[in-house]
């Protein structure tokens, strides 16, 4: 794609696509998702998104300027998506706890798009309502402004990060999936306890954690630390 975007008020297109679909923004970024949800990262293409959506590749220049503004949606998308319908409730702590779960479960729905997308900064809408209410319910909580935005750095490159991991291993292939499962009860539950005694005490309990997100857990250690360092509580403001 090339820098050809046709400003909003000229974009509509009068004339359905070969599928009776009427072109949008919101149209090609759905498409987007499912082809590369089935196909991967190489199914963001103009060529690809035309053929599925029955157009021709150049109507989505009148969209996107190219395939990164795209998937700068595309990340977007995926914010709104987690926080639709998310309601603060002046409990500071539930509230983040909520958030953050909300972004990694919207990331782990859409991995393939997960891994495209979790490391951009998008400076779109949905990036900017979420950045809005995270800062507000640390500085409604009463952290200085240096503490809040410490607080929100780490809360969402932690999420982030999280979403990233737990995507790439949903994106691997159902073979390579039931192999990395296999390796915590084929490899470590016959290790012996006179070599290494303390993955044998707990062998069993790793074969079952390991199999799930270690975000959850890791958010309550977070929030935790926050808590301790609210204003009051004792702690360092950051």
């Amino acid at each position: 794609m090339t820098e050809r975007v046709v400003p909003e008020p000229q974009r509509r297109r009068r004339k359905p696509t070969k599928q009776g679909t009427v072109l949008s923004e919101q149209i090609i970024i759905e498409t987007a998702l499912r082809l590369i949800h089935q196909h991967g990262a190489e199914a963001l293409t103009v060529r690809r998104l035309g053929a599925a959506l029955g157009a021709d590749p150049s109507a989505l220049y009148r969209y996107f300027h190219n395939t990164d503004d795209l998937l700068l949606a595309i990340a977007d998308e995926l914010i709104g998506r987690a926080l639709h319908g998310w309601q603060p409730t002046g409990d500071w702590r539930a509230d983040l706890r909520e958030a953050g779960l909300r972004i990694h479960a919207a990331y782990q729905a859409h991995p393939q798009a997960a891994l495209l997308a979790a490391h951009r900064t998008t400076g779109r809408n949905n990036e900017t309502r979420a950045v809005e209410g995270i800062l507000g319910l640390l500085r409604s909580a009463g952290f200085q402004d240096e503490a809040a935005v410490r607080i929100y750095h780490a809360f969402v490159d932690q999420g982030l990060a999280f979403a990233a991991l737990d995507a790439a291993a949903l994106s691997l292939p159902a073979p390579a999936q039931e192999a990395e499962r296999r390796v915590w009860q084929a490899r470590y539950g016959r290790l012996d306890a006179s070599t290494h005694p303390n993955i044998a005490a707990t062998a069993h309990l790793l074969a079952a954690d390991m199999q799930l997100s270690g975000y959850p857990f890791a958010l309550e250690l977070l929030l935790d630390a926050v808590a301790a360092r609210l204003p009051g509580a004792g702690g360092q403001a950051y």
